[in-house]
C-alpha cells in the first residue's frame, strides 16, 4: 500500500477563535497531517427559522447566536490561508450552499486542493450540480446514506471529478459496534475510478488504522484542543497527543504490512543460529 493521506478536520472546534485554529493548524502541520480542513457557510441566506431555532450555547439561546459566534468570515479565512502557507500545510474546506463554494473556489490566488461535500449535503443537487462546473477535485463523504445515494452523486458531480469517496458514519461520536468498516473494500470494488478513504466520528485512532488496513486510501479525523471545551463535535475528536500518535503509526504503517511473501529474512539468521538447536 502507499502513504495515507491525511486530513484534519477542525469543523467548529475553534469555537469561532482565529487564534485556536491557527494553534490547531500548527499541532497538526508538527504532527504531520497533509491536510486541514473547515467549513463554510454564508449565513445571511439562511431562512430566519432555522437561525431562530432554540440552542444553548456560550454565545446565546438560538442556532443563529452560536452559527454567527463560531463561523469565521472572509477575511478571517484569508488568515487561515496565510497561516496555513506559512507552517508549510494545505487546507480546503466543506462549502454548505453554493456562495461558500463560489468563495472557496474563486477567492484565493492558490485555489483550494479540494471541495469536500458533506455527508449531509450529498442529496443536495444544487451543490452538487454547481460544483460540477468547477475544474476541481472532489471529496464526497457518505454517512447517512446508501449505494444509490452515493451512485447518483457521482452520476451528477461526475466521476472524472471525483479524488475520493469517504465511507463514514452520521453519529457523533460513533461507537464500535456503529463503524461498519466493511464497507471500505466495497467500496474499493464499486468504485475503482476513484481513492477509497474513511471520515472518522470515533473518539480514539485504533479504527483509523484498521481503516488504513483495510484500504483506505484517505483518512480524516476532527481535532480538537480539548474535548472538554464547549462544542457538540468535542466528544467525537482527536486531541494534540492523538494526532501525533495517529500520524506517527499511519506512516509506519506500509513498512509495517510489507509483503505477502513469506521468506526467511536476513535479520532472522541470527535468531536461527540461537534458537534453533535441534539436530
Amino acid at each position: 500500500m502507499g502513504s495515507v493521506e491525511i486530513i484534519a478536520e477542525l469543523c467548529s472546534n475553534h469555537l469561532g477563535s482565529i487564534q485556536n485554529a491557527k494553534k490547531m493548524i500548527t499541532i497538526c502541520a508538527q504532527a504531520g497531517c497533509d491536510y486541514v480542513k473547515l467549513q463554510k457557510r454564508q449565513l445571511d441566506i439562511y431562512a430566519d427559522t432555522i437561525m431562530a431555532k432554540p440552542r444553548e450555547s456560550p454565545f446565546g439561546t438560538t442556532y443563529g447566536d452560536y452559527r454567527w459566534a463560531v463561523e469565521f468570515d472572509n477575511k478571517e479565512f484569508h488568515q487561515i490561508d496565510w497561516h496555513c502557507l506559512d507552517k508549510g500545510i494545505k487546507w480546503f474546506a466543506t462549502p454548505m450552499d453554493v456562495p461558500s463554494l463560489q468563495f472557496l473556489v474563486d477567492k484565493f490566488s492558490d485555489p483550494v486542493p479540494f471541495i469536500k461535500i458533506a455527508s449531509s449535503h450529498i442529496n443536495h443537487w444544487q451543490l452538487l450540480e454547481a460544483t460540477r462546473d468547477y475544474n476541481i477535485p472532489v471529496i464526497l463523504s457518505t454517512g447517512m446514506s446508501n449505494w444509490k445515494m452515493i451512485d447518483e452523486a457521482v452520476e451528477i458531480v461526475g466521476k472524472d471529478k471525483i479524488y475520493c469517496i469517504m465511507h463514514c458514519v452520521g453519529a457523533y461520536p460513533t461507537s464500535t459496534e456503529q463503524l461498519n468498516l466493511r464497507c471500505i473494500p466495497e467500496m474499493k470494488k464499486r468504485y475503482p475510478f476513484c481513492k477509497i478513504g474513511y471520515s472518522n466520528h470515533h473518539p480514539g485512532i485504533v479504527w483509523m488504522l484498521v481503516a488504513a488496513t483495510l484500504g483506505a486510501e484517505m483518512v480524516e479525523f476532527h481535532m480538537t484542543l480539548d474535548r472538554s471545551m464547549y462544542g457538540s463535535d468535542q466528544a467525537a475528536s482527536i486531541e494534540p497527543e492523538g494526532v501525533r500518535k495517529l500520524c506517527k503509526y499511519l506512516k509506519e504503517l506500509p513498512n509495517a504490512l510489507g509483503s505477502p511473501d513469506k521468506i526467511i529474512h536476513e535479520f532472522e539468521q541470527e535468531q536461527i543460529k540461537r534458537l534453533r538447536i535441534f539436530e
